[in-house]
């Protein structure tokens, strides 16, 4: 009871805060308030983070962490929340022209993507991995050098790729249901992704193994549009990420999905 009176309260004073602006300068939070309901991007090719199950519904960590912040926001349950699915060269668009509300996606905060949308304070600290086929002699990404790598288009993978083994041809993917497919076709040598991603292939298929070093550090983070609309949904959605935290939640989903 007592937390959801400071969330109500929290609201309310971040609400009272915009009154003073023009009418039609409405915060994307009273947006989300009088709508009844945040509309959040998320992936479907990304488990554990975010697929679509056999009935046809979203699940995944991130599935989870945005019914959980809808839930704080609006004060119930059903109906709070509406996924959107978004890609990993799409949800930036999506975002910033109005489709969602905000991003849960498995998106890592980089500079370049800083100048485009402002983030939530980290939920996730991924890293970058290679994935190859079980046969595969490499044990390092050095050892990869002139063979031909599979990234996914939009993610962070092309410049660490480019940086680690210069002279690799690198084959891009729509996402990466498309690109695991490719490596176990013999298309490339190697996927390089975010390790989270990456091992819940290697959960179902034993074919597939990723090698052990990780190549750069990937805070996942929830982005929104750029600019004072969205500073109040931004910031009671870092209250919310930071109670979460503090009361165990957060670990808690991240053992329910494995990445703990």
């Amino acid at each position: 009871m007592l937390k959801k009176i400071i969330c109500t309260c929290l609201l309310m004073s971040l609400i009272l805060c915009g009154c003073g602006k023009k009418e039609q300068e409405t915060t994307d939070l009273e947006t989300v308030l009088k709508r009844g309901k945040l509309v959040v991007g998320v992936r479907v090719d990304a488990k554990p983070f975010g697929f679509i199950g056999k009935d046809g519904y979203n699940y995944g960590f991130d599935v989870d962490l945005g019914s959980h912040l809808s839930k704080s926001i609006l004060n119930k349950y059903e109906n709070a929340v509406e996924f959107v699915p978004v890609t990993a060269q799409n949800r930036i668009a999506y975002l910033n022209s109005g489709k969602v509300d905000c991003l849960i996606a498995a998106m890592s905060i980089t500079e370049n993507r800083s100048k485009l949308m402002d983030f939530s304070s980290p939920y996730y600290h991924a890293g970058q991995a290679v994935l190859v086929n079980k046969g595969n002699p490499a044990t390092t990404l050095k050892e990869l050098n002139k063979q031909r790598v599979i990234i996914v288009f939009g993610a962070t993978s092309e410049a660490n790729v480019r940086h680690a083994i210069p002279d690799s041809p690198i084959i891009g993917y729509k996402n990466y249901d498309e690109a695991v497919k490719a490596l176990k076709a013999g298309k490339a040598n190697a996927l390089i992704g975010d390790d989270s991603v990456l091992l819940g292939y290697t959960y179902s298929d034993k074919t597939i193994k990723l090698l052990p070093g990780r190549y750069s550090v990937e805070p996942y983070a929830i982005a929104f549009r750029k600019g004072k609309e969205s500073e109040k949904l931004r910031e009671y959605t870092n209250f919310f990420l930071k109670e979460y935290a503090r009361t165990g939640k957060l670990s808690n989903l991240q053992r329910k999905w494995g990445i703990k």
